[in-house]
């Protein structure tokens, strides 16, 4: 069973930053890498995409504010945040698929961003 460990949540006042890490503790690579959220009371939604050879895609919302990153050699994925909006806030979570397994999702960490 893969599981994949998200860190990095929390609150932040609007206009800051953070960082959310994901990892999985397995021997085999993943293909493509991603963060998705789901604000409250609304359906999951794509953030940022990365894709085994580097490239990326964005929301529109996120453009030019996040930044995904991944360490393929670690099997690790980031997202760092910056100017953060209220409308951010949501429930965070990893994904990460693979050519012969699957999908695979991590547990969600909370970002609220208030003041």
């Amino acid at each position: 069973q893969v599981q994949l460990v998200e860190s990095g949540g929390g609150l932040v006042q609007p206009g800051g930053s953070l960082r959310l890490s994901c990892a999985a503790a397995i021997t085999f690579s993943f293909n493509n890498m991603a963060w998705y959220r789901q604000p409250p009371g609304k359906q999951r939604e794509l953030v940022a995409r990365i894709s085994s050879s580097g490239s990326t895609d964005y929301a529109e919302s996120v453009k030019g504010r996040f930044t995904i990153s991944r360490d393929s050699t670690k099997n690790t994925v980031s997202l760092q945040m910056n100017s953060l909006k209220p409308e951010d806030t949501a429930v965070y979570y990893c994904y990460a698929d693979t050519m012969l397994f699957g999908a695979y999702w991590g547990q969600g960490t909370q970002v609220t961003v208030s003041s």
